[in-house]
């Protein structure tokens, strides 16, 4: 099995270092900076070692020879949900039997995919990773990296879902195929409504109460929308104590994959997969959203405006969205 990672940062670049030092068949897709570094190997960090891995990098997947190996390949996708298209469009020469499994933040990916490969996968990533400077990625997680559970998407479990989570479990993520992933995916998508408030504020901001009003609303919309979702419990069931975080030679944990854009200059952030799912299922059902649609919007701005991280108090962006701060 080959594995080609499509946007090779902090998830990305983990899982595919990982994978490879397992002895597993990985190219990494990045472009800029990091990409470029990646040209003289990926340093990958942990809290017990750091490694530069000479893994194959490239600037765009079709670079690759897909035809000789498309039966063996699987596309591991961990580009931010704003870039997915570019990232099909990149795709294009990848045969429509290729297995995709999307390892991003969010619920939209995976019907974006669908559309060009009919096994498309959805993995739910429970992975605290880092990556700041170019060719450098930080996995803060010991000795469980993170999390990545798939299953086929919509629904189900085949064969082919089952050897790419038992594959991935000989290395220092755990993985758990399962034919419900779309429940936990949305358990996952309401935690990451608080990343756009973590981003803005800081980390205080992400157990702010306006945090947790961008998340109740969240709730509310998928409730009245009839989505299932997996528990609070089957989540603290499923993290148990697994996640485990310390420093690396870089470095804390700093915050998660928004806060990472905000601070890299990245000039955009997946607020509108995230905080804008939530509204736009809102807006569909005649459900209010007023704290995720502020959310979006500022966390987006910020993104275009190139501010950094942590520029909005909790107290004032609280008072914006209206939500009272000591709540």
């Amino acid at each position: 099995m080959r594995f080609v990672v499509v946007g090779a940062g902090a998830i990305g670049g983990a899982v595919g270092g990982r994978l490879f030092q397992q002895g597993y068949d990985v190219t990494l897709v990045a472009r800029g900076e990091h990409g470029r570094a990646l040209q003289s190997g990926l340093t990958l960090e942990s809290p017990t070692e750091t490694v530069t891995l000479p893994i194959p990098a490239v600037s765009d997947p079709g670079q690759l020879p897909w035809d000789e190996r498309a039966t063996d390949t699987v596309v591991l996708l961990a580009v931010k949900g704003q870039h997915t298209d570019h990232a099909l469009s990149q795709l294009a020469a990848a045969p429509p039997d290729t297995p995709v499994v999307c390892m991003q933040n969010g619920v939209e990916n995976e019907r974006r995919v669908l559309r060009h490969f009919a096994n498309t996968f959805a993995m739910c990533v429970m992975c605290p990773a880092s990556q700041l400077q170019p060719g450098v990625v930080q996995v803060h997680s010991t000795p469980v990296s993170g999390m990545l559970d798939l299953g086929r998407y919509p629904s189900g479990l085949d064969d082919r879902a089952q050897e790419i989570a038992d594959v991935i479990a000989t290395t220092a993520f755990q993985s758990i195929a399962r034919p419900d992933i779309m429940r936990w995916k949305h358990r996952k998508l309401l935690m990451n409504l608080a990343n756009a408030v973590e981003a803005l504020c800081g980390p205080e901001g992400r157990f702010s109460p306006l945090a947790k009003a961008a998340q109740r609303e969240g709730a509310d919309v998928l409730s009245a929308a009839d989505i299932d979702v997996a528990t609070p419990e089957e989540d603290r069931e499923r993290r148990a104590d697994f996640l485990r975080l310390d420093r690396t030679s870089s470095g804390e944990w700093q915050g998660g994959s928004s806060w990472q854009s905000l601070a890299r200059g990245a000039g955009s952030i997946e607020a509108e997969f995230l905080n804008g799912e939530i509204v736009l299922l809102g807006n569909q059902l005649g459900v209010p959203t007023p704290v995720n649609a502020l959310l979006q919007r500022v966390a987006v701005r910020a993104a275009a405006e190139g501010a950094p991280p942590g520029l909005w108090t909790v107290a004032e962006l609280s008072r914006l969205a209206g939500v009272p701060h000591g709540e």
